[in-house]
């Protein structure tokens, strides 16, 4: 019974077989509950307009705009 060499004849399988991806298993994600009472950054398109009037009051424009949508939100329910 033969041994197979030690080392790989040709190069090219050499290599190959260094970087040869290796297989993983996958996981799926972990889904973790949101805190309450946080902030998410998001970008959002809004006309500039809008946004003026919003920035004219001075810092807080954000929470103001925060604000609106949460009672335009209460008010379709």
């Amino acid at each position: 019974m033969t041994n197979p060499p030690r080392r790989h004849v040709n190069p090219m399988d050499a290599a190959e077989a260094l970087f040869k991806p290796a297989k993983k298993k996958v996981e799926p994600a972990v889904e973790r509950p949101a805190l309450p009472n946080t902030k998410e950054l998001v970008s959002l398109k809004i006309d500039s307009d809008v946004l003026a009037f919003f920035q004219e009051d001075g810092p807080g424009w954000q929470d103001r705009i925060n604000d609106v949508l949460r009672a335009a939100m209460k008010n379709r329910v």
